[in-house]
């Protein structure tokens, strides 16, 4: 059980989320606030790290983008989100790395 008294750690993630054909790429370190304020269909993974790796992802993917951070859920981008994912649900992995921040 960690100390009340310490401060949460930060974990940094790179999210994506589908809303029809369209897949956002963000960041953010307060995901469940942040996912709250975004109109999505689905959570589809997180992948941890930062600004530098979401800004190297819009690069990677920017021949589909659409518009700010969403891009065309080309079966490119669908790969590379299904192997961030890795199979894990992406809450399973945020709580797994809060656990480990937390050193359990």
């Amino acid at each position: 059980m960690p100390d009340a008294d310490l401060p949460p750690p930060r974990i940094d993630v790179v999210y994506y989320v589908r809303w029809a054909d369209r897949i956002k790429i963000g960041t953010s370190h307060r995901p469940r606030q942040r996912l709250g304020a975004i109109r999505h269909e689905e959570l589809l993974a997180f992948e941890r790290g930062g600004r530098e790796l979401e800004q190297r992802r819009h690069r990677e993917f920017a021949d589909l983008r659409e518009g700010g951070e969403w891009f065309r859920a080309d079966p490119r981008l669908l790969a590379h989100v299904a192997a961030a994912a890795d199979g894990i649900p992406p809450w399973n992995a945020y709580a797994r790395w809060v656990a480990r921040a937390y050193g359990a």
